[in-house]
């Protein structure tokens, strides 16, 4: 299936720059893919749930991984963490994607603040440089919350003393995160608060984790001409056992899986995709690395409703719910959002498909 297929036209003014101003009082599109498309607020989402119902939930926490050094000689750099080093025990090693093009050469001392530094292992190479992280106190963590800025996507504007930073750091983090170690958000999940999912517990909705670092491969287009030959970069997940329970105890009570996002899809479709699931949509506890590419043809074994929101011309993201709920579906559906005035992407409006 050609690329040009998955594209749509939007006007720039639709690109959310900012999140609602509450998270659950943004808009929520209902798509049934039997019927027809509604509209309510998103604090409305259990009026569309029932109880047995699970949501499965990316509990992944975005670090503020984006920093600002300088080389040796005063020039600045910006180095975004992408994920640590597979082979260094200590965890003090990240690779990176850099501004600096080739400028950077092992054995390289970059000053980030005072007392915290970033010392070059590898020349750059396609991009990305390695290195370890080096913080006086010993606390790389605590330096990354002083002086990291939040990864936001590249499509939201913001100036280096934008005084919304300190709004991001809040809101481009779900409410329920907990494993540090994205560099994006899940963004499905910034809709949600305490209160509204306490709310869905008690009309009988279950909630389940799963862990997925987002990656950079979040953001990057897809330029095959020929959606199949698209390939999307692996990403670390965890699914644990009481998860695999809850999945499986939903699926006893005659329940719906409903994905939160598509990080959860893909993680819960790749274990059956692997084999972990059966036909009924049973998953196995496990964990690994995620490269689940998911494009129309796709038999989706586990995931019965997606909550997802409105997503990229031409993008993985946008293919994947068109997997999911039929391409001519999803562009009616996108086309209908642009005409009512939806906010699009990380801090826009939601889309329950039904």
């Amino acid at each position: 299936m050609k690329l040009e297929a998955f594209d749509f036209d939007l006007p720039p003014e639709l690109i959310a720059q900012e999140p609602a101003a509450r998270r659950d009082a943004s808009r929520l599109m209902i798509l049934d893919r039997a019927g027809g498309i509604g509209e309510a607020g998103f604090d409305a989402v259990g009026d569309h749930l029932r109880p047995g119902d699970l949501l499965v939930v990316n509990d992944t926490r975005v670090l503020p991984a984006r920093l600002q050094g300088r080389k040796p000689g005063g020039g600045r750099v910006e180095l975004l963490l992408v994920e640590r080093a597979p082979e260094d025990p200590a965890g003090t090693a990240w690779i990176c994607l850099t501004t600096a093009g080739r400028s950077l050469r092992r054995g390289m001392r970059l000053a980030i603040a005072p007392g915290f530094e970033a010392d070059t292992l590898s020349d750059t190479a396609g991009g990305r440089v390695e290195v370890r992280l080096q913080a006086a106190d010993g606390d790389i963590m605590g330096a990354l919350e002083r002086h990291g800025r939040m990864p936001l996507p590249p499509y939201i504007k913001r100036a280096h003393d934008d005084a919304r930073g300190r709004l991001d750091r809040d809101r481009y983090q779900t409410v329920y995160a907990r494993e540090a170690g994205a560099v994006a958000a899940p963004t499905a999940g910034l809709h949600f608060t305490t209160p509204l999912l306490d709310r869905l517990a008690t009309r009988g909705v279950g909630l389940a984790r799963l862990t997925l670092h987002v990656g950079p491969g979040t953001f990057q287009p897809v330029r095959a001409t020929d959606i199949e030959d698209h390939r999307i970069e692996p990403e670390a997940f965890r699914l644990p056992q009481e998860t695999a329970d809850a999945i499986a105890a939903c699926r006893a009570r005659r329940g719906r899986v409903v994905a939160v996002g598509t990080t959860v899809t893909r993680v819960l479709e790749d274990r059956a995709a692997a084999g972990a699931a059966g036909e009924d949509g049973t998953v196995r506890a496990g964990e690994g690395r995620c490269d689940l590419y998911l494009r129309p043809g796709h038999r989706f074994r586990v995931v019965d409703a997606l909550l997802t929101n409105f997503h990229l011309p031409r993008s993985s993201l946008l293919i994947l719910v068109a997997a999911f709920a039929g391409r001519e579906r999803i562009l009616e559906a996108y086309g209908l959002a642009v005409t009512r005035g939806f906010r699009f992407f990380s801090y826009g409006d939601a889309m329950l498909i039904l």
